[in-house]
């Protein structure tokens, strides 16, 4: 090698530690720029490398999150995170901008979030030693840092003040924010408290710092503070500091500290050492509150530690684990803290065509448990007996609570549910007889109390099988017969396409769903997809009541036999509490039907305009719940799915009349001309997007717009298109009365006479606008169902909408339409004459849509002539 060679090495190998160094100081200058999932850029880090700002790689969906970690750490433990949680696909770029400081968008360039509004240029910015992403402006002056602005972590040197807030996450693995907060409020007491997730509104507070003078209010606390040392304090107006943590017992040394808000709902202080080669791995919790939060959440309302009829017990490290009792199931597979449902219906109508409530219900013993705030009557003085007998007698009871010789009966739903020793009674939890309890070996499910009549067959099948041959070759042969039998369904289950291993769909018979649906006699509905019948098909050991969809329209030709499979099984794989859950299909010669989960209050359409119009609070959660779901079938499957056919007919409630879309994914079943519009386009008229008409490529959006006309219904309770109002009143058609009270600045009008709307009227006011967005005829104007959810909800600002045309395209759609269905009815003699129906169709659904005059011109020359 020559010299000139080497010492140019050398001059380099001198520079590399300090170029490392400008690298790591934590300065990041205005236009730099971070791509989700490039590999060949790196985070911004802080001069110690203790602290990264980024994109990190999520466990599933292959998505990112922009935050700020730990960086020497091996798990990666994340302390502040943007967008509210939201994650972003890979290509999705943040980047700092002397305007705007720090801009998130996606990989089409379209901004997603920002830092909050600054006043002054930002110069540059730093990722600090203390956890801290910071944007200067001009003379070093701090515009903006993370800090101040915190998700669900505080870190040391962190300070919280009045009516600062710290969320907590939906789960262990969602950011998005959950159902906990803590908060410092004016009176100067720093709280823990359960939120509505809709409305944000507060629920009762389960733990306080008791730092409010009510005398004095200078005396009270005004500010959280977490210092280099680890000790979370309340500093009060006369400079008291009243600590929150441990007093003592800090470990010493190189430690790391953080205070966060679990997504389960309690704040606990964590510490990890520092050095890499240390023994610990994962973060110590060295103080939490609440100590018991499945006692402490004492709130009339919500759903408390766990969810509606759930059962919460604390472990040895006072954490919450929820369980659901004997005879319910989760409501969403995928949260084990949410809500459970019961499996079976208590219906006082069926109970009064028995003899006795005993022939239908039996009763489990719980101990220890209750749910404190679901009374509804008392007995007292009271035997177990009359408690027992009380409860199986009457309809409305879900669960008999006896505590000396009280007993407390409670009906659904069941909140704030415990299992503690501090209840010390009983719990006589109802379910249907024949319905056996779920399997022990899943861990959501409690162990059962193990009656008398267990234990002595326990106790006789053990001496059977220590000394009974007989016994023994008769058990055997059954087991034989019994892999037999699951050797068969194997067979069947592979006849028809699906392995065991594929999917857990139940593969029904024709001759099955005939038996269970008693000969198709009981029609619930039908559509364009199939009519609907009600049916109980048998799930293990219990009979559950379903909705059987024959799809008649689907077609049967032998090469789409497999991309029906593949439908099916892409449906089936669905999970989600917003979606009617799929249990099985049939796919048998001619015959294919859908097995779907009963939704015991009917469709969003019956209950939306029928004669009382339902309260405000439950048709804002319907329309955040239809919007989650259509969140989730747009880009959270594994496989996209457009619905296609968003209407009230396709939205189902269910027992809690939560919103459950049905009918999602068929779209692809179905033969191009089989939909309801009788053309090549899909969905039914009032709910259908402007790009069907016109030749142009249908994506996501298509369902935005007609989750916007459904948003508009629901405001509102009327129906978009108002046949007795077709004489010319602006109110005919919903979505025109809607834009022209926006243009004249009336919306009140939408809602006149609806006193609880309209004490809520900025909620209602967001609504609208998110529904005039999501109606905008261009596609690349209508939010994505994501953001649309965002706006609903609140955590995203609602932009004043576009001032629409006077006629919105929902007017053209059915003025066309309607053309074409009178012209469809005259002979087709006629029609090919004058070439009228081809005008008209054409017109009105594949070459474009026709302006008001051209149609209204059309249908002058068609009556004039009929």
């Amino acid at each position: 090698m020559s010299y000139p060679l080497l010492y140019t090495l050398f001059c380099f190998l001198l520079l590399l530690p300090f170029s490392t160094v400008a690298q790591t100081n934590g300065t990041v200058d205005v236009g730099a720029s971070i791509t989700a999932g490039d590999n060949s850029t790196t985070p911004w880090l802080s001069a110690s490398q203790d602290f990264a700002f980024g994109f990190i790689k999520l466990q599933y969906n292959n998505l990112f999150l922009l935050s700020i970690w730990y960086y020497k750490i091996p798990n990666q433990t994340i302390v502040w995170y943007a967008n509210e949680g939201v994650p972003v696909s890979a290509g999705s770029k943040v980047g700092i901008t002397a305007g705007k400081g720090l801009v998130l968008s996606d990989p089409q360039g379209r901004e997603l979030w920002s830092s909050p509004p600054i006043l002054n240029q930002v110069a540059y910015g730093s990722m600090s030693d203390t956890g801290s992403f910071v944007l200067f402006g001009g003379g070093s002056v701090k515009i903006w840092e993370s800090f101040k602005d915190p998700t669900d972590t505080l870190l040391p040197t962190q300070i919280m003040e009045f009516d600062g807030v710290l969320f907590s996450r939906q789960s262990e693995k969602n950011f998005s924010r959950g159902r906990f907060q803590l908060r410092l409020l004016k009176d100067g007491n720093l709280v823990l408290n359960t939120r509505d997730l809709g409305t944000n509104f507060a629920y009762d507070a389960y733990y306080w710092s008791n730092t409010s003078d009510g005398v004095n209010v200078t005396n009270s606390g005004y500010r959280v503070i977490f210092n280099e040392t680890g000790y979370i304090f309340v500093l009060t107006g006369s400079n008291q500091r009243v600590l929150l943590g441990p007093t003592t017992g800090l470990p010493s040394g190189d430690y790391y500290y953080r205070a966060t808000l679990d997504f389960d709902g309690v704040f606990t202080l964590y510490y990890h050492p520092k050095t890499e080669n240390a023994d610990q791995k994962t973060w110590t919790p060295l103080w939490s509150e609440p100590d018991n939060i499945c006692v402490d959440i004492r709130a009339s309302e919500g759903r408390g530690a766990c969810g509606f009829n759930s059962i919460c017990t604390i472990d040895d490290n006072k954490r919450p684990n929820c369980s659901c009792p004997e005879g319910f199931s989760l409501l969403d597979r995928n949260d084990k803290y949410g809500d459970c449902k019961p499996n079976f219906t208590l219906s006082c109508e069926e109970d009064a065509n028995k003899s006795s409530n005993g022939d239908l219900y039996d009763l489990s013993v719980l101990i220890d448990t209750d749910w404190p705030l679901s009374d509804y009557e008392q007995l007292n003085p009271s035997s177990e007996e009359m408690c027992r007998n009380s409860c199986l007698q009457d309809c409305f009871c879900a669960v008999a609570i006896l505590r000396g010789d009280s007993c407390w009966k409670k009906k659904l739903p069941l909140s704030n549910g415990r299992k503690d020793i501090g209840v010390d009674g009983k719990a006589f939890m109802k379910f249907r007889t024949g319905d056996l309890p779920p399997s022990t070996t899943d861990p959501r499910f409690p162990l059962r109390d193990i009656k008398k009549n267990d234990r002595t067959l326990i106790v006789v099948g053990s001496v059977l099988l220590g000394s009974s041959v007989f016994v023994n070759v008769a058990l055997l042969a059954a087991f034989c017969l019994g892999s037999s039998v699951i050797y068969q369904k194997k067979i069947l289950n592979g006849r028809h396409g699906f392995g065991a291993v594929e999917t857990n769909l139940c593969c029904f018979s024709y001759e099955e769903l005939a038996e269970a649906t008693d000969g198709f006699k009981e029609e619930l509905g039908r559509g364009a997809f199939g009519i609907v019948y009600g049916g109980a098909v048998q799930m293990g050991n219990s009979r559950t009541s379903v909705a059987v969809k024959k799809l008649d329209s689907v077609v049967r030709e032998r090469e789409r036999e497999k991309e029906f499979r593949t439908e099916v099984h892409v449906i089936g794989q669905t999970h989600h509490k917003n979606l009617v859950r799929l249990v099985g299909f049939c796919d048998q010669g001619e015959h294919r039907m859908l097995v779907y989960e009963f939704m015991s209050n009917g469709t969003l359409a019956s209950f939306l305009f029928g004669e009382t119009k339902p309260s405000w609070n439950q048709r804002s959660e319907i329309a955040l719940g239809i919007a989650r779901g259509l969140v989730y079938l747009h880009e959270e499957c594994s496989t996209q799915i457009i619905h296609c056919d968003i209407k009230p007919q396709n939205i189902l409630l269910d027992d809690y009349y939560s919103a459950r879309i049905a009918d999602f994914g068929l779209a692809k079943l179905l033969m191009i001309n089989q939909s309801q519009t009788n053309t090549g386009i899909r969905g039914t008229r009032g709910y259908v997007a402007p790009e069907w008409f016109r030749n142009k490529p249908v994506t996501a959006k298509v369902d935005v717009y007609s989750f916007g006309v459904l948003l508009l219904e629901i405001i509102t309770c009327r129906k978009n298109v108002e046949a007795s109002e077709m004489g010319g009143d602006e109110r005919a058609i919903l979505t025109d009365w809607v834009c022209y009270c926006f243009l004249k600045d009336e919306l009140h009008a939408l809602v006149e006479d609806d006193s609880e709307a309209l004490n809520d009227w900025r909620k209602v006011q967001r609504f609208l606008m998110v529904g005039i967005w999501c109606i905008q005829e261009d596609p690349s104007q209508r939010p994505t169902m994501r953001k649309v959810t965002q706006m609903l909800e609140g955590v995203v600002e609602v932009p004043v909408p576009p001032s629409p045309s006077q006629f919105s395209f929902a007017t053209e759609e059915v003025l066309a339409e309607a053309v074409a269905e009178y012209v469809a009815n005259l002979s087709s003699k006629f029609a090919q004459e004058r070439g009228i129906f081809t005008v008209v169709v054409g017109a009105g659904s594949v070459i474009h849509t026709p302006s008001i005059k051209t149609v209204a011109r059309i249908s002058t020359i068609v009556q004039s002539n009929a």
